[in-house]
C-alpha cells in the first residue's frame, strides 16, 4: 500500500483536506474527490488530462520544498506559469508532498465577451 499525503483544497465555499496516494496526478485526485477542476465549457471539452487545453488551473499556495520551490514545471505551460504567475495545471502535477492549493473560479478560457459602447 502507498503512503497518502495530505492536499489542503481551498474554494469558494472554504477548504477541504483530502488524502492523496503519493505518486497521484492531482487534477485526477481532485476530480475523484468531488471537485471541479474546470469552467462550464471546459468540463465538456477538455483535454482529459493531457496538458493540453489549460483548463485545469490550480494556484499553488503551499508544498513547498526545503528550498522554498513548488513542485517541479515539467510541463511547457507549468514553465511558463512559473515565469508570469499564471495557474498550474493539476493534470501535471504529481503530488509528492503535502500541498495546499486553490481551485480557480473559471469562466471560459478565451472567451471574448461584446463590446459595450
Amino acid at each position: 500500500m502507498s503512503e497518502s499525503v495530505p492536499v489542503r483544497v481551498r474554494h469558494g465555499d472554504g477548504a477541504e483536506t483530502i488524502s492523496v496516494e503519493r505518486g497521484r496526478i492531482l487534477r485526477d485526485a481532485l476530480r475523484e474527490a468531488g471537485f471541479e477542476v474546470y469552467g462550464p465549457a471546459a468540463r465538456v471539452a477538455n483535454c482529459g488530462g493531457r496538458g493540453l487545453c489549460a483548463t485545469c488551473g490550480v494556484r499553488v499556495h503551499e508544498g513547498l520544498d526545503e528550498a522554498g520551490d513548488e513542485p517541479a514545471a515539467d510541463h511547457w505551460h507549468d514553465a511558463l506559469a512559473a515565469r508570469f504567475g499564471y495557474p498550474r495545471l493539476s493534470c501535471q502535477l504529481t503530488v509528492e508532498r503535502p500541498l495546499t492549493v486553490d481551485l480557480i473560479q473559471e469562466g471560459y478560457w478565451g472567451q471574448l465577451l461584446p463590446r459595450r459602447d
